[in-house]
């Protein structure tokens, strides 16, 4: 076996082992020195039966809300089968390194089984993850607005408020720049192929070929689509986000750190950067990462240690651990329900699918 198989089968065990290090680190090592964990079980053990069943339907409602945003973004597509397939490549994405990838390749898979083409699927797959960006990106500079208007405003603060404006100005650059005209949309697909065949000569393999043509149809296509939709798909992709801060701000105050501790807008300001931390990829879900950039953030804000941790953890556990035992139910109905299945490229029609394919 070559050199290079060998670099290939490695790196998945390299991730896993620096993802577990991770973790272990986090939980094994730093919670215990930042906190006395027996305050931590006893805080959440004292949430009495009605604010856990309150925390479990605002759970449930944060999952519903990316059904939402896959069925504005996908023409034709059932509520039943946007709850399939996200909880399904959530799952995967919270367990697996690099599972992020590894969705994307399963949402594909579902959307082919039911008819969807692989455009159709695309458009929707760009235009969620890219609004989900967006909001990712305006989430700190709202957040930091608010906190300004109330005098808390500092100067690292600011400046990262400037950095935020100026990535989601470069974001949306990028999709106006690509939208702008068929003949860019051409040339951005051309650049973009020469960039990724330099980088696949490196690992000898051949040139990718037709780029420039899939960024034209993506052009159209989302043109379509958010000519008819993007206020909605606006509209539902913040609900999504503001779900998921509300769920932490409520578990938050239930287990007892309040208002005079660490207030609503402080905790949205460590959210937004915490969900920021999010984009790189250090391991799956971002698990340990996370908490470590909530926890030290609440508290570092005011909150007691203790009630902060056990907050931070409830909230994971509602957010992270719960979507991975749904997320294997709907991938095993997903593989024995033969009733949604379609030929390729048969899925309904409507006013925003062109007919040609």
């Amino acid at each position: 076996m070559t050199q290079r198989a060998w670099l290939k089968r490695l790196r998945p065990v390299l991730s896993t082992l620096l993802s577990a290090a991770i973790v272990g680190a986090i939980f094994f090592y730093f919670l215990p020195k930042f906190t006395d964990m027996s305050s931590v079980w006893t805080a959440i053990r004292d949430l009495t039966p009605v604010e856990i069943a309150v925390l479990a339907l605002a759970a449930i409602w944060n999952l519903c809300t990316y059904w939402l945003v896959m069925v504005a973004t996908m023409p034709g597509l059932t509520y039943p089968q946007a709850a399939v397939v996200t909880e399904s490549t959530t799952a995967v994405s919270n367990t697996v390194p690099g599972g992020g990838a590894i969705g994307i390749g399963m949402s594909y898979a579902m959307y082919s089984s039911w008819g969807f083409s692989r455009s159709r699927a695309s458009v929707s797959l760009l235009v969620s993850g890219l609004w989900n960006n967006f909001a990712k990106l305006a989430m700190p500079v709202l957040a930091l607005a608010i906190v300004a208007l109330q005098g808390g405003a500092t100067g690292g603060r600011l400046l990262a408020g400037l950095l935020g404006i100026a990535g989601l100005a470069a974001a949306v650059a990028v999709l106006a720049l690509m939208l702008r005209s068929e003949e860019g949309a051409r040339r951005f697909g051309l650049r973009a192929g020469r960039v990724a065949s330099a980088i696949r000569r490196v690992f000898r393999k051949p040139p990718v070929q037709g780029w420039e043509l899939a960024t034209t149809k993506f052009r159209s296509r989302t043109i379509l689509l958010l000519r008819a939709r993007w206020k909605w798909i606006t509209f539902v992709t913040l609900v999504s986000q503001f779900s998921l801060y509300l769920l932490l701000l409520l578990t938050l105050r239930l287990v007892g750190v309040s208002e005079a501790e660490a207030g609503w807008a402080q905790i949205l300001v460590i959210f937004s950067f915490a969900r920021l931390v999010t984009a790189i990829p250090f391991s799956p879900g971002g698990v340990g990462i996370v908490e470590l950039a909530l926890i030290t953030g609440l508290a570092a804000a005011g909150g007691a240690r203790a009630d902060v941790a056990a907050a931070v953890l409830v909230f994971r556990v509602l957010t992270y651990v719960l979507p991975i035992p749904l997320g294997v139910l709907t991938y095993i109905f997903w593989r024995r329900n033969r009733s949604w299945r379609r030929p390729p490229n048969s899925a309904p029609r409507t006013a925003l699918v062109p007919e040609a394919v």
